[in-house]
């Protein structure tokens, strides 16, 4: 998966009742995302050419907003989103600026049983002009996110990764 298709990916988790009493009540469809640290290795990672996601998922400015960062393989490439209600769209709504220099601009709303995004990439994210992704919490406990890119005109085959919680599991950005 390329680092932009990663852009959703960053995002999903289930979370301790305490942590979903502070949200905002628009934002209750994202609790799941609060509290948690996920871990996932991506399809065709190898020890050799490892390619590792760690997100974590914590409410942020007085329950008003959710915050995610994530970090790909210890900081290689990361990301910060602030998910928040927009009044004036009447949506659930999300920034992400990432440490290759681009930012995205999209919404969010519930889906079965978890949430589906749509995002518009601006800047230089090799070719990549949108990404659609859904996220939902498996019976098992595992997080399944899937995720298709819209580059050159043309969207891709969806994408599927497994995140595990993984409680001692760290966001590092490189400097």
């Amino acid at each position: 998966m390329s680092r932009s298709g990663i852009l959703v990916v960053l995002a999903l988790a289930a979370a301790p009742a305490a942590a979903q009493a502070t949200l905002d009540p628009r934002l209750a469809p994202l609790a799941f995302l609060v509290g948690k640290t996920w871990r996932a290795d991506f399809p065709g990672s190898t020890p050799e050419k490892p390619v590792t996601d760690v997100s974590r998922f914590e409410a942020a400015l007085n329950g008003r907003a959710v915050r995610s960062l994530h970090s790909i393989n210890d900081g290689e490439y990361g990301g910060e989103s602030l998910i928040f209600w927009d009044s004036e769209q009447g949506s659930i709504a999300f920034h992400y600026f990432t440490t290759a220099g681009f930012y995205t601009e999209g919404t969010m709303k519930p889906e079965g049983e978890g949430v589906a995004t749509h995002e518009v990439v601006h800047g230089n994210a090799g070719g990549v002009t949108e990404v659609k992704a859904t996220f939902r919490l498996l019976p098992d406990g595992r997080m399944h996110v899937q995720a298709r890119e819209l580059k050159d005109g043309a969207w891709g085959a969806p994408r599927d990764v497994y995140y595990v919680a993984t409680p001692g599991a760290v966001v590092r950005f490189k400097e």
